[in-house]
């Protein structure tokens, strides 16, 4: 358990030491303000105390990923803890503190937005559709999700079709509905219910400890030999949303929208990154002690036969760890995180359409139109193969986070004197341009150079690190060379504003 408990502390730690440094490197103005207290329209804009935007960023947030996710994640052994803190601590905390911060100062703007000021219009374009599309999965995963969760613990007739209607229903009323009167009232309840829980897991773990031993830190690449993956690149893109993860980046808008003082922001963004961290950590640590055979002959076989993170082996350990009461109020909390990040996902890509087009949100007539399509393309995409789903949404994911942390690192070096700053997202943004092209050569779902053998590897390892480097060097090259442009247009924008 020594291990877990450290993970756990470096990962708080984090959020007091390195958040504190991300915030001052922003440097927040409490003077400012928000788009919830300069523009409140009782649709989007509304102003909501710290802790219920806390709560709602980490429901928004916190989905399959750092369960389903962290779990498939746990296939490759203890080293997946070492993605998720320093992944969480580096990486996706800077990520989704950067993005939801950037909204603030943009007027609550979308992410498609947001990027294309800093990186320029063609990417706005990218992004806007890139965008959508990423949403509209992130909604059938988290909708299929928990619907075959639900499955499994009622009657038979209340099957995973029937489940899948009953949730588009509620997708529908929260996608169209004012912030305040679903998401404001009920998630920081299911946000309570998560955070009781994750503790329920951890603490079970923990005492199950002498017959389903916590394994402590190794490098060792321990996903079962007869069908073993390299932990590079495909750990860190299959644990996503525990570690970095561009859906974030779309869910930002919906709290930046709500905040009411800047500095609030790394409580709300990068805490609530930091919670989802150790949510991940909980499962990844839980489904390792869980799943592992003791005596070393088949490993994690037996969570690879049950296809890694998924309904059937969050079942297996909450029933397990907790007996059938237990299990049943685990597994509630585990149907409340991808529910509750799903309507959220159609939310999003609504405000993108509609920032996009420069449609009237208060128009109720215009958001059923933008709505239902969405919600039922949503319902077409969830009879496809949830697997195949869940990959694409992983690569994708981790894509956006690498477009969103480049515009980041933009933004830092061009409005602000030092333009050192830029590095606090520059350096991630790197490493997941090398993660995501990477795995964009070897996957079977994109080029499949992997069929090759190590042949294959060295293709997409070297390629990853070559196009990475790349894009460092042109970012480089842009900053260094071309005077800031920024300051000057930034108090402009600000004036304006007001």
């Amino acid at each position: 358990m020594i291990t877990f408990f450290l993970c756990i502390s470096l990962l708080v730690a984090g959020y007091f030491l390195y958040g504190k440094l991300t915030e001052k490197i922003f440097q927040p103005d409490a003077n400012r303000p928000t788009p919830a207290v300069a523009n409140p329209d009782g649709i989007d804009y509304v102003p909501i105390s710290n802790a219920k935007a806390f709560l709602i960023e980490l429901l928004n947030i916190a989905g399959l990923g750092p369960i389903f996710g962290a779990i498939s994640g746990a296939l490759w052994g203890p080293s997946v803890y070492l993605w998720i803190v320093g992944g969480t601590i580096f990486a996706g905390a800077v990520h989704d503190y950067m993005s939801g911060m950037l909204s603030v100062r943009n007027d609550g703007a979308s992410i498609s937005e947001i990027t294309g000021k800093y990186l320029g219009p063609v990417m706005k374009n990218v992004m806007r559709v890139f965008s959508v599309v990423l949403l509209v999965m992130v909604g059938v995963v988290f909708m299929v999700g928990p619907a075959g969760l639900l499955a499994i613990l009622t009657p038979e007739w209340l099957n995973i079709k029937v489940w899948t209607i009953v949730i588009l229903v509620y997708y529908f009323l929260a996608t169209l509905l004012p912030v305040d009167k679903i998401i404001g009232r009920l998630y920081p309840i299911f946000g309570i219910f998560l955070i009781v829980m994750a503790v329920g897991v951890s603490v079970a773990t923990m005492i199950n400890n002498g017959t389903r031993p916590m394994m402590e830190l190794t490098l060792a690449n321990l996903y079962p030999a007869a069908s073993q993956k390299p932990i590079w690149p495909l750990m860190f893109i299959t644990v996503a949303c525990g570690a970095i993860s561009g859906f974030h980046a779309t869910q930002a808008p919906i709290v930046s929208r709500t905040i009411r003082n800047e500095k609030d922001g790394r409580k709300i963004f990068y805490g609530a990154m930091v919670c989802e961290g150790i949510i991940a950590m909980v499962w990844a640590s839980a489904a390792i002690a869980f799943f592992w055979n003791k005596d070393g002959t088949n490993g994690l076989e037996s969570l690879l036969k049950m296809g890694g993170g998924g309904s059937k082996s969050v079942y297996a350990i909450c029933t397990g760890l907790l007996g059938k009461v237990g299990g049943a109020i685990a597994l509630i909390g585990v149907i409340v995180c991808p529910i509750t990040s799903g309507d959220t996902a159609f939310r999003s890509a609504r405000m993108v359409i509609f920032d996009w087009f420069k449609l009237d949100d208060r128009d109720i007539r215009v958001r059923l139109s933008t709505a239902v399509p969405l919600l039922l393309i949503g319902y077409g995409i969830s009879f496809i193969n949830y697997s195949v789903v869940w990959r694409y949404f992983s690569w994708s994911n981790q894509t956006l986070a690498m477009i969103v942390l480049w515009a980041a690192a933009a933004y830092l070096a061009t409005n602000y004197p030092d333009k050192n700053r830029c590095w606090l997202a520059a350096v991630p943004a790197t490493f997941m341009s090398a993660v995501s092209v990477t795995y964009l050569m070897y996957a079977p779902e994109c080029f499949n150079f992997g069929h090759l053998g190590m042949k294959g590897i060295t293709i997409s390892y070297v390629t990853g690190v070559i196009v990475a480097m790349v894009f460092l060097a042109i970012f480089i090259f842009t900053t260094y060379t071309h005077p800031a442009e920024s300051l000057e247009r930034q108090k402009r924008d600000i004036i304006g504003r007001r």
